[in-house]
């Protein structure tokens, strides 16, 4: 199944978003407080959304619009799915040396991406 190309940038505005999506703004609102999306905020307070947070708007309005689920419904899946991604993202790695390694790369990348965002 081929979906709405989310294009290849960093951040997308509320109107870019909707646009993906084939919504209103407004829905793209109501799905931020009902399945706790938090976009970030530029410098002119204007929503910024990061291409994971698009993906998950897209998971979204494949669970309301496609296979029919009513917002608990929905919420109750998407919670099931991103726990399935966070098992198979769990690498079992015999020694500890590398999860050390990984925690660090993890913790200087979460940095870069705080300087990048300022």
């Amino acid at each position: 199944m081929s979906g709405p190309v989310i294009p290849d940038k960093f951040f997308f505005k509320i109107g870019e978003v909707s646009a993906i999506l084939g919504v209103k703004p407004y829905v793209v609102r109501f799905w931020e407080t009902e399945f706790d999306l938090a976009p970030a905020k530029n410098s002119s307070k204007h929503r910024v959304y990061r291409r994971q947070e698009v993906e998950t708007l897209l998971e979204i309005r494949q669970l309301l619009y496609v296979e029919r689920f009513t917002i608990e419904g929905a919420q109750k899946k998407l919670k099931e799915r991103m726990k399935e991604k966070r098992r198979q993202l769990d690498l079992n790695l015999p020694d500890n040396r590398y999860k050390a390694v990984l925690r660090r790369v993890k913790k200087d990348l979460a940095r870069l991406r705080e300087i990048l965002e300022k």
